[in-house]
């Protein structure tokens, strides 16, 4: 809640209290205590705690103390405690519901119970003193009493369950969101970053004895290709976390093009792939699916080859060659498979270091889309193997 909007609660909860202690003027002197417990129970329940270092659960219980206090030691008429108890009531069961649903639950339901005793023996401070009020009387004014201060409860724990349910709609939205964006770092950054380290890489161990212009020139035109991917995505990202935490006004911000990959640009991300290393890589694509328009499925058919040559690229950088087939599968859908077969100084096993969580993600995308993913050892290398529906 906004300092304003603060301000104008606690305004109207002195207004409210003000009218509760004005017919003072007019009464005796002992009206006060008849008053001032009603006075509490009005001012409590209307504003919105805390104010300053009073929390809710103080002020309840101050006001739950009174009550009982005065049932106990009022000495006045009973006229003018049955003039008061109306507001007190009426304090009281709009206290209930803010504690049943503002405090954590042992605390509500400690001091819910002590405001449901407040409660039932409030008609009491008027017929133990009234003449001729008989228990019979005292009992059905008590129960009278109850009922509307279960209804406030349940009006509380129903409001609790929905404040509850939206704080966790809320944490499922961030946590998916965060998700969303770790998986755009990995899928987009990573993939060109690695790219950029193996380019340096290359142009250590593969220099030329003698100088030569073009194959230097070709090298940092990768190096500044794959870095200016890098970019792009890392802008991508950037702009989604400001929409997200509701930063910028998209009617001054132009949206920049959104760039959905597919399975067409399988044949591009292959050749970067064996451009940027010392690793070759070979594509077999089906012709029917290359025309393929960008989709859910065919997109993640293509992150299924970007993480698998990315894993190439960091776990296998000395494997014989990878091949990439993009075909349709025994039963109806398309399958997708990424080969390194292996042969380089360092064997295949069946528990790379580092990464891990880039196929479990993957898995989890294609499962949501009615796909599967499994991924080992294969005849000395190793293995990625993507199932979809067909993307057409």
């Amino acid at each position: 809640m906004t300092p304003v909007r603060q301000r104008r609660r606690i305004g109207w909860a002195v207004a409210a209290v003000a009218l509760v202690l004005l017919p003072l003027l007019l009464a005796p002197p002992v009206g006060i205590l008849a008053a001032l417990p009603a006075a509490l129970a009005v001012g409590v329940a209307l504003p919105r705690w805390p104010i300053g270092r009073v929390n809710l659960a103080g002020a309840a219980w101050v006001v739950v103390a009174t009550s009982l206090l005065l049932d106990l030691c009022y000495p006045g008429p009973h006229q003018l405690a049955g003039f008061w108890l109306p507001f007190e009531f009426v304090g009281l069961w709009l206290t209930v519901e803010r504690v049943v649903r503002r405090l954590p639950a042992r605390t509500a339901a400690r001091l819910g119970s002590a405001l449901g005793l407040a409660v039932a023996v409030l008609p009491l401070r008027f017929t133990l003193r009234a003449p001729e009020a008989t228990w019979e009387a005292s009992v059905a004014m008590c129960a009278v009493a109850l009922l509307p201060a279960a209804a406030t409860a349940g009006v509380g724990l129903y409001l609790r369950s929905l404040d509850d349910r939206r704080t966790r709609a809320v944490a499922l939205a961030r946590r998916l969101q965060r998700l969303e964006v770790a998986r755009d770092l990995h899928d987009f950054v990573a993939h060109e970053v690695t790219g950029i380290v193996l380019e340096a890489q290359a142009g250590q161990l593969d220099e030329p004895t003698g100088p030569d212009t073009e194959h230097t020139h070709a090298l940092l035109a990768r190096i500044e290709q794959a870095g200016l991917r890098a970019l792009d995505s890392m802008d991508r990202t950037v702009r989604t976390l400001r929409e997200s935490a509701g930063e910028g006004d998209a009617t001054q911000l132009p949206e920049p093009p959104t760039r959905v990959y597919g399975i067409a640009d399988l044949p591009l991300l292959v050749e970067r792939f064996t451009d940027s290393g010392r690793v070759r890589a070979e594509l077999d694509l089906a012709p029917d699916l290359a025309a393929v328009p960008p989709g859910p499925l065919d997109e993640a058919a293509y992150f299924v080859v970007l993480e698998a040559l990315t894993n190439v690229r960091r776990h296998a950088p000395d494997t014989a060659g990878v091949t990439v087939a993009v075909g349709p599968a025994r039963g109806p859908g398309v399958e997708i498979s990424v080969t390194d077969l292996g042969g380089g100084a360092r064997p295949a096993s069946t528990e790379r270091d580092g990464g891990g969580t880039g196929l479990a993600a993957l898995r989890t995308r294609l499962e949501a889309l009615g796909g599967t993913l499994s991924a080992g050892p294969h005849q000395g290398g190793w293995r990625v193997v993507g199932l979809l529906p067909n993307p057409r």
